[in-house]
């Protein structure tokens, strides 16, 4: 472990510097991170007999949930009547991952981590994004070491895709379909589900789940906290996943295109929500 809940200073927490609209990114964030253990589960079935990486990914998996744990601590100071328990309960109440499969979902053990570490590379920019858009002294630094655990597990799992490249064949074009197609998935139910457990269940317990109206209103709060360069580091971490060169033209190119994408689903929602 690099560190550990108590070297966040928690005495530091400044009420005044709470963004409500951070506060519930925060706490979707918070049951995400926490169901590591569906994903360890199956990583170690897909990967059988791989004692080396069982190890690594057990140990992603404890890290993964220490990073839920500091962002409920955090949400339950910035908002007392949140319950980081009561949430992940519903979380996990409501969606679950298929652990039964012994194959991995992406057609390939290759496949697998280079979604992985498209996951991992999108995550290390989220919390950077956190971490240089908030004031309250405790959330940036609980943003700023999870965002260093998850670059550090983004080369991780490169490390074992280096690996598995000498027992697997994938094509070039077929790795940025993978890391497109996981790019995407990051609007999927589970993120949708999050957002309706940790903020949309405690208040109006009555609500149904509309995936569509939490996937929109995460992204309204999640969308203003990126600057280019986050985007830009989280592009060229993907397209190194997929074996492009990062520092090419092309990469640049890349680079622009994904923040402008960003800038118009933003533009988009917020108009959305105007109109509404």
């Amino acid at each position: 472990m690099r560190w550990t809940l108590s070297d966040i200073t928690w005495s530091a927490f400044d009420p005044s510097a709470v963004d409500p609209a951070l506060v519930e990114v925060v706490k979707t964030a918070s049951l995400v991170e926490a169901n590591s253990p569906d994903y360890v589960t199956y990583l170690k079935n897909v990967f059988p007999g791989d004692t080396g990486f069982h190890a690594s990914v057990e140990q992603w998996g404890v890290e993964e949930a220490q990073h839920g744990a500091a962002l409920g601590k955090w949400a339950e100071l910035a908002d007392p009547s949140f319950s980081f328990e009561r949430a992940l309960a519903a979380f996990k109440a409501g969606y679950g991952l298929d652990l039964d499969t012994d194959q991995s979902i992406r057609g390939s053990r290759l496949a697998e981590l280079i979604a992985r570490s498209v996951v991992e590379s999108g995550t290390s920019s989220f919390y950077s994004a956190i971490r240089d858009a908030t004031s309250e002294p405790v959330l940036k630094q609980v943003a700023h070491r999870i965002a260093s655990d998850e670059f550090a597990h983004y080369q991780l799992f490169q490390k074992y895709l280096n690996t598995y490249e000498g027992s697997e064949t994938l094509g070039r074009l077929k790795r940025l379909q993978v890391a497109i197609s996981r790019v995407k998935e990051a609007e999927d139910e589970e993120l949708a589900y999050a957002y309706y457990a940790a903020n949309v269940l405690p208040a109006a317990p009555e609500t149904p789940f509309d995936q569509a109206a939490c996937t929109n209103a995460y992204y309204m709060r999640a969308f203003g906290l990126y600057q280019p360069q986050h985007i830009d580091n989280a592009t060229r971490m993907i397209l190194r996943a997929a074996s492009f060169n990062p520092n090419s033209k092309g990469a640049d190119l890349a680079v622009a295109g994904f923040w402008k994408l960003v800038q118009f689903k933003r533009g988009k929602l917020e108009r959305a929500m105007a109109a509404a």
